[in-house]
């Protein structure tokens, strides 16, 4: 199980780090499109069908990563309050019940959609342009794979949680700006107290 989990958390590690990437293309491309249409007066018909795909396959490609990373939403207000066991029983039961349910018409219903836009060589009707988005369609397929993954590693985590009492966490490669400054405010005012 621990093998597993390893695993998990890396191949979705290393797609989320990959597809992080296009943050940067995303900036390039919407620069040169802010140049091109207020200082040259010539907008592109591309623009927005670009930044529209980078930004979801941006968006679906990191969600097995931020799952392994604890990152998605939850009614933190009562879940924190509850001892390991009982978290994961309760994830353990909502990953079986809801997640793979959810995940698994994600990776169908995007099989048929990319497959019938693949067919037909479908564009985009949103500019001029013509912008090909089959490619993209399959981009929903490949995340609902990558998150039935890490999906099965959250279950396995969930059942060493069950046997152990605590969670076993993903290697951390990335903190939050307000928990480091939090760290430092208290390592600051541990430093001021004798």
């Amino acid at each position: 199980m621990t093998s597993f989990i390893r695993f998990a958390d890396a191949l979705s590690a290393a797609f989320g780090k990959a597809f992080a990437w296009l943050i940067l293309l995303m900036t390039l491309g919407t620069s040169y499109e802010v140049f091109v249409r207020y200082v040259l007066n010539d907008p592109t018909p591309w623009a927005f069908d670009v930044s529209f795909i980078m930004y979801g396959t941006l968006f679906m490609m990191g969600g097995a990563y931020t799952l392994s990373r604890g990152g998605h939403v939850r009614g933190d207000f009562l879940y924190r309050l509850w001892k390991p066991r009982t978290q994961a029983t309760v994830d353990l039961v909502l990953y079986v019940f809801f997640f793979f349910p959810g995940v698994t018409a994600l990776i169908v219903s995007g099989w048929k959609y990319a497959a019938r836009s693949w067919r037909y060589g479908e564009v985009s009707v949103n500019s001029p342009a013509g912008v090909p988005i089959f490619q993209f369609k399959t981009v929903i397929v490949a995340a609902g794979i990558l998150l039935f993954i890490q999906g099965i590693a959250e279950i396995f985590r969930a059942i060493k949680c069950i046997q152990t009492g605590e969670w076993m966490r993903a290697h951390e490669d990335v903190h939050e700006t307000e928990d480091e400054l939090m760290n430092k405010a208290a390592e600051a005012e541990a430093g001021n107290h004798p």
